[in-house]
């Protein structure tokens, strides 16, 4: 076999395992998107890039990739910095984790049993809406299989007062903290003597605030022992990403 017919074989046997991720702002301005690979996984685009209202990008990604896709919002290209979801005033984020509060889309491809495993996160607080959402696939027909997971609610205009979060000249709220990151407490961030399930309800809490977040947005994470039922999965080789209205 010549080398020519190895390396147009290998071409094609990496294309069949690249799965697509289209990205698109439907935000209503502006937004820099953060990307950030598991530990050993690519940080994809080397970790983010600008996309303007309306405009949409594609990543392919290795079919066993994971990590989380992000929205950075206020963002200043004078500066390079981001009010929100900022990864060290700069466009690619190259490793880097978004600044909480951001909205977080998760991913785990290819992952046990085969499946893949995408979810919502407001653990780390919420700034944009965002929804994703298989191109087809293959599932079992059940409520969180292939199914486009979403938060279309605006969070920013109902966030608690003690857990906003405003724009630089305060005349926004531009995002909304998670009670973890605005009181640091062990018993917020399920840490210390309540980091298990048990000790760690938010119902125990003196203010249930992931109950806040998961009636304004069911299909999402809300804090770190919430219920299994946000995990959705798939066996698909494309996906939607929507940041703003889903």
């Amino acid at each position: 076999m010549t080398m020519k017919i190895v390396a147009i074989l290998a071409a094609i046997l990496v294309c069949s395992e690249a799965i697509k991720f289209n990205i698109n702002n439907k935000d209503g301005g502006p937004i820099w998107v953060g990307i950030q690979g598991n530990n050993g996984k690519e940080h994809l685009a080397n970790g983010g890039f600008k996309l303007s209202q309306g405009e949409s990008r594609s990543l392919d990604a290795a079919d066993d990739w994971g990590g989380r896709f992000w929205s950075r919002t206020w963002c200043s290209d004078d500066q390079n910095h981001c009010q929100t979801g900022d990864c060290g005033n700069k466009v690619e984020c190259a490793g880097a984790g978004g600044t909480p509060p951001a909205t977080l889309i998760e991913f785990t491809l290819r992952g046990y049993g085969g499946l893949d495993y995408y979810d919502i996160s407001l653990v780390d607080g919420y700034n944009t809406e965002a929804s994703v959402e298989p191109v087809g696939g293959s599932g079992d027909g059940s409520e969180y299989s292939c199914k486009k997971a979403s938060c279309g609610t605006q969070i920013n205009a109902e966030c608690p007062g003690e857990l906003q979060v405003w724009n630089d000249d305060h005349s926004q709220v531009i995002a909304c903290n998670s009670a973890c990151n605005a009181f640091k407490t062990d018993e917020y961030c399920c840490a210390g003597s309540h980091n298990t399930p048990e000790t760690c309800r938010s119902s125990d809490w003196p203010v249930d605030y992931p109950a806040k977040f998961k009636s304004a947005c069911p299909d999402a994470y809300s804090y770190a022992y919430d219920d299994h039922k946000s995990t959705f999965t798939c066996v698909a080789n494309e996906y939607n990403i929507n940041f703003g209205a889903p």
